[in-house]
């Protein structure tokens, strides 16, 4: 299993900086649908992300179409507060070669109402309290990366923690 982050039209360049941290020491590649709030190269974006950029796999498209069209047998799971489905529920692919692609939306607006209606048997949220608009987005990118994690059991990821004099 492969994980992907697709962020569509993201605004503000520190959640996309933090999100890169992530992809980052989790080992998933991060997928950025155009057009961006701001410039990839811009000191917010950079800070928020460290020292990490040179080892994130960062791609770059024009639409959500050309993601689709490159990963044909991708499994795409569009996290939005408008699913009935919560991402705890889903069995993502486990010990597979599957290539798995939790697609975000802008901070502001979310994915295009037509995209979850197209998709909306993949759609999946976060549970939260009624009334709230919903969580921070690389709050919400870490939250549903790590149970696709916790599901494949952590594969590849570092599983013990040393103190420094160790």
């Amino acid at each position: 299993m492969r994980l992907n982050i697709v962020l569509v039209e993201p605004e503000i360049p520190a959640n996309t900086g933090n999100i890169s941290r992530t992809c980052s020491v989790i080992d998933a590649q991060l997928h950025l649908v155009h057009p961006l709030g701001f410039d990839i190269s811009e000191k917010a974006v950079k800070r928020a992300g460290l020292d990490y950029w040179d080892e994130l796999k960062l791609y770059e498209y024009q639409s959500f179409d050309e993601v689709r069209s490159k990963y044909p047998d991708g499994e795409f799971y569009f996290c939005t507060t408008k699913a009935s489905n919560t991402y705890s529920r889903v069995k993502f692919p486990v010990d597979s070669d599957k290539d798995i692609f939790l697609v975000f939306g802008k901070e502001t607006k979310g994915l295009p109402e037509e995209l979850l209606r197209e998709n909306m048997e993949n759609c999946i949220r976060i549970p939260m309290k009624i009334n709230k608009r919903s969580l921070n987005l690389s709050n919400s990118v870490a939250v549903v990366a790590y149970e696709v994690l916790r599901q494949n059991d952590f594969k590849n990821l570092e599983e013990k923690g040393h103190l420094h004099n160790d």
